[in-house]
C-alpha cells in the first residue's frame, strides 16, 4: 500500500514537472479556458428560467417556479412549430446544396497544379466567410431587389420579367441558400484539403500503372481515403439541424416572407428581446439544444451501424 502511495506521489511530481516545463504553453490556454468558463458554463444557471414565471425584478432566485408550464404553453403555440419547420427546411436545403459542393470544390482545388493560382483561388473562396452578414445582406439587397436590383435590371434589359427574389417565399428561400453557399463554401474546404494532403501518393501511382483514368482515381482512391472525414463532417452538420444563426434570416427576411424566414433564432429574439418573455425564450433554447443532442447521437449511431467510426 505504501509502495502504491509512493508511486502515485512520484507520478504526480513528474506530471507537475512536465507542466512546469511547458508552462508558457499552458499559460496560453488560460484565456481560452476563462472564456468558456465565463461565457459558456457560468450562464448555464439561467436555464432554470425555463421552469419559472421569470420576473426580471425578482431574478432567478425570487421568481415563482411553474415546472413545465412554460413548455406546455410553447408547444401549443402554432408560431413555434412554424419556426421549427422553417429552421429544419432551411438547414436541410443548405446542407443538401452546400455539403456536396464543398467536397467538389475541395477536389477541384486539390487538382490545381499551379501553387500561386491555387493560393489566390483559395484566398478568394475564403474571403466571404469573414464578411459580416450585415454586408452580405446589403450586397444581396442591391443584387436581388425587385425594382432596382442588379440582376432584375439585367433581366429587364433582355425582356424578362422581374423576379421577386426577396418578396416571394420560394425565391427568398433560393436566395437565402445561395447567399449561405457563397459565404461558407470556401471556408468549408479547409478540412477536406487538409485531409487530401494525407492521401498516400503510392495509391495514385498504383492506380495510374493499372490504367485508371484521373476520374477513376478520384472515385476509387481519393474519395475512399477521405470518407471518414466526410462522415464526421456530415454528422456535425446534421447535429445542427435545429440551429440557425440569427443574422442571416433576420437581415434578409421581411414581412412579406415571414412565413419562411421566421426561424427559431428570430422567434426567440422577438420573444426575449422585443416582448421580454424570458422564460419562453429560455425554454425554446433548452428544447433546441436537447433536440440537437438527440440528432447528434442518432446520426452517430447510424454512422456506426453502417461501419463508420462516428464521433462519440
Amino acid at each position: 500500500m505504501a509502495r502504491q502511495v509512493g508511486v502515485k506521489k512520484k507520478s504526480v511530481r513528474e506530471n507537475w514537472k512536465i507542466v512546469w516545463r511547458h508552462r508558457w504553453i499552458y499559460l496560453m490556454l488560460v484565456p481560452v479556458v476563462a472564456y468558456y468558463i465565463v461565457f459558456k458554463y457560468v450562464p448555464m444557471y439561467g436555464i432554470v428560467m425555463a421552469f419559472q414565471d421569470y420576473n426580471v425584478f425578482q431574478g432567478v432566485f425570487g421568481s415563482e417556479w411553474v415546472g413545465f408550464e412554460v413548455f406546455d404553453r410553447i408547444f401549443h403555440n402554432s408560431n413555434f412549430w412554424s419556426a421549427v419547420k422553417n429552421t429544419l427546411i432551411l438547414n436541410m436545403l443548405t446542407l443538401v446544396v452546400n455539403f456536396p459542393l464543398t467536397i467538389i470544390v475541395s477536389l477541384m482545388l486539390n487538382e490545381i497544379m499551379g501553387m500561386k493560382f491555387k493560393k489566390v483561388a483559395q484566398s478568394i473562396l475564403y474571403l466571404p466567410h469573414f464578411v459580416s452578414w450585415v454586408v452580405v445582406a446589403g450586397i444581396a439587397t442591391n443584387m436581388f431587389a425587385q425594382r432596382d436590383g442588379t440582376i432584375n435590371l439585367m433581366l429587364s434589359a433582355v425582356g424578362i420579367d422581374n423576379i421577386p427574389f426577396l418578396s416571394s417565399n420560394a425565391w427568398w428561400t433560393f436566395t437565402y441558400v445561395l447567399c449561405n453557399v457563397w459565404k461558407e463554401i470556401g471556408w468549408g474546404t479547409i478540412i477536406y484539403l487538409a485531409a487530401l494532403t494525407s492521401v498516400d501518393e503510392s495509391l495514385y501511382e498504383a492506380a495510374y500503372l493499372d490504367g485508371a483514368t484521373k476520374f477513376q482515381r478520384l472515385i476509387y482512391v481519393t474519395l475512399p481515403s477521405i470518407k471518414s472525414v466526410v462522415v464526421t463532417m456530415l454528422i456535425l452538420q446534421v447535429s445542427k439541424m435545429m440551429t440557425i444563426g440569427l443574422d442571416a434570416p433576420l437581415l434578409l427576411g421581411n414581412d412579406k416572407v415571414s412565413g419562411v424566414s421566421e426561424v427559431i433564432s428570430t422567434y426567440v429574439y422577438r420573444l426575449g428581446i422585443e416582448n421580454a418573455k424570458y422564460s419562453d425564450s429560455t425554454a425554446i433554447g433548452l428544447f433546441q439544444s436537447v433536440i440537437n443532442i438527440i440528432i447528434l447521437v442518432a446520426a452517430d449511431r447510424f454512422a456506426k451501424a453502417i461501419g463508420e467510426e462516428g464521433i462519440i
